[in-house]
């Protein structure tokens, strides 16, 4: 009805958002709060997508299952599924000796938490792996590897029967691989990562959830019961019923100034550090964790605490395709001239 001032673009076209005018074929698309280009790819898990006509396109191949487990009893599932868990006991990890698979198991991690002395923390992990081969569905070999503080001890129902598994050194991980497809590491203090291959989706059950692409199930307890307290379905996954169950405290709340110190120190994974990696993982999840582990070691653990919280941070990040430099010899170095 009368003129007003500014800019429009002709007809068939759209504001680019820079003071340009574009196709509306040609508009970007948006992933994690950055804008690309028609044509540009991103790497999502192991599949590649293309923006095209504001739309992403994906492959959609099947990709592997991560679990980890870190720090002071804090779980990362096969689905993405983020929990804290504490407890006393033998407890299975992973296995896929499961009602849903149909097939017969070959695996089964067992974990247990060593504490620090009187502290409320975790010192390192006791860990049993057992394996299992049928051949011809009749004979059954197992094997058995027990690891504690960095020792590897093999244990064979049938000494000369074949392995079917291998036991690796990689820097300071201990890595044990399946030819059934499961990987795990240890770095020989609180962190566990397993990997498992697409072939085990749906069938794998434990603390690190079912891999079956949805995380609102994966609190599944021992019985096949979905389970709201995530106390109840870990302690639902003990190897024994004997052991005493244990409440989860918040560690900072009669340490105000332990807090501080560790709110400090965390704060590298909210940084500018860690700028590029934010978008695509949240980093507020693995800053708490930091805070809560820091405030439950004692004055010698400090720093193991929180360099353990931060490397899972960047472990994270560099599953999605943001690899970090963040150790300086100041801040959790790693020796690799010994390592190699």
């Amino acid at each position: 009805t009368e003129c007003v001032s500014g800019c429009m673009c002709p007809d068939g076209l759209v504001l680019d958002g820079s003071g340009g005018c574009i196709p509306k074929d040609q508009c970007p698309c948006v992933h994690g709060g950055h804008f690309y280009k028609p044509g540009e790819t991103i790497k999502v898990d192991c599949n590649t997508c293309t923006c095209n006509k504001r739309q992403w396109n994906c492959t959609d191949k099947p990709c592997k299952g991560t679990c980890t487990v870190y720090g002071n009893g804090h779980y990362m599932s096969f689905d993405g599924e983020k929990f804290d868990f504490l407890g006393d006991c033998d407890y299975i990890l992973a296995q896929d000796f499961c009602p849903n698979n149909m097939d017969a198991g070959t695996f089964r991690i067992v974990i247990q938490n060593n504490a620090c002395g009187k502290s409320r923390s975790i010192c390192s992990l006791k860990i049993t792996l057992i394996f299992e081969v049928c051949l011809e569905w009749v004979i059954t070999k197992e094997f058995e590897i027990r690891l504690l503080e960095g020792r590897i001890q093999e244990i064979a129902t049938d000494p000369g029967a074949e392995k079917n598994y291998k036991v690796d050194l990689r820097g300071g991980y201990i890595v044990i691989e399946t030819n059934q497809g499961m990987n795990f590491m240890w770095d020989q203090k609180t962190t566990v990562v397993v990997h498992v291959a697409p072939s085990f989706q749906g069938k794998v059950c434990g603390l690190c959830g079912d891999f079956d692409g949805r995380s609102r199930n994966d609190f599944t307890t021992r019985g096949q019961s979905m389970e709201m307290s995530i106390q109840e379905f870990g302690n639902s996954w003990k190897i024994t019923s004997t052991c005493s169950n244990i409440n989860m405290t918040d560690l900072c709340a009669d340490q105000p100034f332990k807090s501080a110190l560790g709110q400090k120190h965390c704060s590298i994974i909210k940084s500018n550090i860690f700028e590029a990696c934010h978008s695509k993982v949240n980093p507020i999840p693995y800053y708490e964790s930091c805070v809560s582990d820091f405030c439950g070691c004692d004055s010698v653990g400090d720093c193991e605490c929180f360099c353990t919280s931060v490397a899972a941070y960047s472990r994270s990040c560099s599953r999605a395709g943001i690899c970090i430099n963040w150790r300086t010899p100041a801040i959790c170095p790693v020796f690799c001239d010994y390592y190699n």
